[in-house]
Order: C-alpha cells, then sequence, then structure tokens
C-alpha cells in the first residue's frame, strides 16, 4: 500500500517553496518547481526511513 501526502507549493519571489502537511520538517526550497517537487521527494523519503529507525519499538529499553 502506498501512502499519499499533501505537498503544499508556493513561489516566493525567484524561490519555489514547499512542505508536507503531513510530516512536520519537510521542507524544501529551489529555483524552479521541478527542483522543488524532486528535493521535496528525496526529503519525505529520508524523513520515513529516519522515523522508521527511531521508533519506540527500536530504543533500548535501557536508554528510555
Amino acid at each position: 500500500m502506498k501512502n499519499t501526502y499533501t505537498a503544499v507549493v508556493r513561489k516566493s519571489g525567484k524561490w519555489w517553496i514547499g512542505w508536507i502537511e503531513e510530516v512536520p520538517g519537510v521542507n524544501c526550497q529551489e529555483v524552479t518547481r521541478e527542483e522543488l517537487m524532486s528535493s521535496l521527494r528525496v526529503a519525505l523519503r529520508e524523513a520515513r526511513v529516519l522515523s522508521r529507525r527511531w521508533t519506540p519499538r527500536h530504543a533500548d529499553k535501557n536508554n528510555n
């Protein structure tokens, strides 16, 4: 099953800015919309990997 995310994309001066609504901290800025969308995909992928690595089920019980 594939997750669906919402990308908010806006032009601000010469920059394209955007973020993923469902994942705090996934935000980017680029000169073109295409670059922005690519950067958002990479940032989202990295955030999902980190989230899986740092879930409570992976925490060492002695370090809680």
